[in-house]
């Protein structure tokens, strides 16, 4: 066995295949060596920000790519060399962690644990491959509590946004293509603005209202624990309650004779279902706030209707106005987009592309809807 597998086995799990390494395993191990301390490094800047259970977690990830990282060091032996620099794509996930700490860089952790070349690496183990695996999931597991947090007002804000975009894009080209002067798409442009955003913000706060109302219209309230000690012990109506509850007869039972005190505090846990307790903080949260949503409605979508605009604006006419208006759309698209992959853990530029296509598919529709407009009526 030479240096690098003695080495190796250090570690406590053999690598899939040992060789002399070449000058390309060299490179390659040292790329992987960067970008597990960088990894490692996102780890820890990141629960700078955290406490408790998350705070922990993070920084068992981190101590977990610190043990890849040794498996590297030692299968390069001397020929480590000094610290090469991480991916581009490690390098941005620890300037996010250092400056913003944002459930974007856990999205993007997670897509770049999904990415590890490990499994089909012949020098990295399986226990790693394995690790690697396992820590997507846990990054995702860190990634959702932060998209719950986020879910109402964020869906609000990028629904908003594009519909701005796409609508008032839309608009402005119909007009354009109708043969109207160009202050009438500028006018045309600020009404759509105006008329949307506020359309937007009601409709959102309505929406979401609604939906918090509903759910908790379906919340079990807690007149049982009121109720049960008032109860005709041989004819009641208590198990109808945990029966429309959707638990099972003997379940319902079981949970019956728990409120009327025949059991005492050593029944069978399996049959104890969740109590009727108060839940803490706000049950609802991923649907967020009715005003939350309107305001980021209304903000995103005005944010999103001024860019096609903005060339009459500034004085542009005619088709150049109508390029660079499909030219900056077409990047906030992209950019919308692409947070949203981000905040799913998915492809941003598939995102990106999708809403590219979708809105400039649907600005085009109106394109020639209005050019044939124009020729009727001219």
């Amino acid at each position: 066995m030479d240096t690098g597998s003695r080495r190796a086995g250090s570690t406590g799990t053999e690598p899939k295949g040992i060789r002399q390494p070449s000058a390309a395993d060299i490179r390659r191990w040292r790329q992987y060596l960067a970008d597990e301390r960088a990894e490692a490094a996102v780890y820890r800047d990141l629960a700078q920000n955290r406490q408790g259970e998350e705070r922990a977690i993070l920084l068992a990830l981190a101590e977990a790519e610190g043990r890849h990282e040794a498996h590297w060091l030692a299968l390069l032996g001397p020929h480590a060399g000094k610290p090469r620099r991480a991916s581009v794509r490690s390098r941005l996930l620890g300037f996010l962690a250092r400056n913003f700490g944002s459930v974007f860089v856990l999205a993007l952790a997670q897509r770049a644990e999904a990415r590890s070349p490990y499994a089909k690496d012949p020098n990295a183990t399986d226990a790693m491959a394995a690790d690697e695996q396992i820590h997507e999931e846990v990054v995702r597991g860190l990634a959702t509590r932060g998209r719950n947090r986020l879910a109402g007002t964020f869906r609000a804000a990028v629904f908003g946004a594009n519909d701005g975009l796409v609508s008032n894009l839309s608009l402005v080209m119909g007009m354009a293509a109708s043969g109207v002067a160009s202050s009438v798409v500028l006018l045309s442009g600020i009404a759509g603005l105006l008329a949307g955003a506020m359309s937007m913000g009601a409709g959102e706060f309505i929406s979401v209202r609604s939906q918090r109302e509903l759910l908790a219209a379906t919340r079990p309230t807690q007149v049982t624990l009121a109720a049960a000690p008032k109860l005709d012990l041989e004819h009641n109506e208590l198990l109808l309650v945990y029966l429309a509850r959707g638990m099972t007869q003997e379940a319902a039972q079981h949970r019956v004779a728990e409120r009327m005190g025949l059991l005492s505090c050593d029944c069978d846990p399996s049959l104890s279902l969740q109590p009727d307790l108060p839940h803490a903080g706000d049950e609802h949260e991923a649907v967020g706030t009715a005003w939350g949503a309107a305001l980021s409605s209304f903000c995103f979508f005005a944010s999103g209707a001024i860019v096609p605009v903005l060339p009459f604006l500034f004085g542009m006419t005619g088709v150049a106005a109508l390029v660079t208006a499909g030219v900056l759309v077409g990047i906030a698209l992209l950019a919308t987009g692409g947070a949203v992959g981000l905040l799913s853990g998915t492809s941003p530029l598939t995102r990106g592309l999708r809403q590219l296509g979708i809105g400039l598919g649907a600005a085009l529709v109106t394109y020639l809807l209005g050019l044939a407009f124009g020729t009727v009526v001219g």
